[in-house]
């Protein structure tokens, strides 16, 4: 299921859709990496490419962290 999610980037909120398992990836990336889930948000945020959008910065950026089996 998608589901909308909130958080403040930078001091503005911002909302982006994601499917459930992709969230629960995210959680892990973070517990992975020792950082919070806003921190995770935020880095993949400031490094995602102009013309991608947030909700697609995240999903390929779950996807990399799988396939890099950094895990």
């Amino acid at each position: 299921m998608i589901r909308k999610h909130s958080v403040s980037l930078h001091g503005h909120r911002t909302s982006f859709s994601l499917e459930d398992e992709f969230w629960e990836e995210l959680k892990r990336m973070a517990q992975a990496r020792s950082i919070s889930l806003a921190l995770l948000i935020a880095t993949i945020d400031e490094n995602r490419p102009p013309d991608c959008n947030l909700s697609s910065a995240l999903r390929l950026s779950v996807l990399n962290w799988l396939k890099s089996g950094q895990f």
